[in-house]
């Protein structure tokens, strides 16, 4: 692949991010990524201070590729942690779940690449104008945290592209070579990959979640919670409780209190798939094989340049 403007902003070999997953990104997988000529991000928002600091060394450790943190927030330590990341010398940030007017500047002022998550075209000018490196445009598509809009990433991503000229990174859906070719015919410079390489070999999620995420058939992942803040999972005792609540009008407080706390490491870490939040992507219906993350590259370059050059030979009646 030749150099884009992604490729070029991080100094990776291939345009593929790989999402900062909580309770899967450790820097077993985010240095897998890295290594394999992708982006690895680590998920900070299921580390506590000395443990995103653990996280860090071992990446250093592991990796002289580029890597980054991804830190939603949200998070309750939020200060403690952006002075930890700008004390580790971490280079890259991608920031969710919040304004990203709230650390860019601080980031940037430390020489460090900053990108932020958004599910709308309005927040991505946001992200402009709040001087961000670039853009996750996030269709409904993925798994965990989503956008309340139900945007699909086939129809959010041109509609962001042409909001921003900031490089753009398409996610939500994506999985393979075939859909990363989409994505770049759509506008976007990268792909970012969540539930691939949550249930890779290097992904330290709980066996029991990666059986379950690869036993997944299509209408098994379901989007709840939209009163508080919507969440994609795969059906299961808790989702049907929720459901159940929402049906009968449950208003905020109700349903904070049957979510409680844990519930997203309950499931991915501990392996508790009854009273835990199986967060994944609809992409899930596709992985059927724990693979290591080489095998995954592997796949899905090969799988792109397959599909590429078949729209290379096709012939079109225009």
């Amino acid at each position: 692949m030749t150099k884009n403007r992604i490729t070029a902003l991080f100094g990776i070999k291939y345009p593929v991010i790989q999402a900062g997953m909580v309770w899967c990104s450790g820097w077993k997988l985010a240095s897998s990524v890295s290594n394999a000529g992708g982006l690895g991000l680590l998920g900070a928002g299921s580390m506590h201070l000395d443990v995103l600091k653990e996280h860090i060394t071992k990446m250093k450790l592991a990796t002289d590729k580029p890597w980054g943190v991804n830190v939603p927030l949200l998070y309750p330590e939020l200060d403690a942690v952006i002075d930890l990341i700008i004390n580790e010398g971490v280079k890259i940030v991608f920031t969710s779940a919040g304004s990203p007017k709230k650390y860019t500047s601080k980031l940037k002022q430390h020489g460090i690449t900053v990108v932020h998550v958004v599910s709308n075209s309005i927040f991505a000018k946001k992200c402009e104008e709040a001087g961000v490196d670039a853009i996750v445009a996030e269709g409904f598509e993925a798994g965990g945290h989503n956008g309340r809009e139900e945007t699909s990433t086939m129809v959010l991503i041109p509609l962001v592209c042409k909001a921003t000229k900031l490089p753009v990174i398409a996610a939500g859906g994506i999985g393979s070579g075939r859909g990363m070719l989409a994505a770049f015919s759509l506008g976007a410079d990268a792909v970012q990959i969540g539930s691939r390489f949550a249930v890779s070999a290097e992904s330290s999620a709980h066996d029991s979640y990666k059986h379950k995420v690869i036993e997944s058939i299509e209408g098994d992942s379901v989007l709840i919670l939209k009163k508080l803040a919507p969440v994609r999972l795969l059906k299961n005792e808790f989702s049907q409780q929720v459901q159940l609540k929402e049906e009968h009008g449950a208003d905020i407080e109700e349903l904070k209190n049957l979510l409680g706390k844990g519930r997203a490491k309950k499931a991915i870490f501990e392996g508790n798939l009854s009273e835990g939040e199986i967060e994944i992507g609809q992409i899930a219906a596709s992985i059927n094989e724990i693979k290591s993350v080489n095998e995954i590259f592997d796949e899905i370059l090969k799988e792109f340049k397959e599909a590429k050059d078949e729209i290379n030979t096709s012939s079109f009646i225009f």
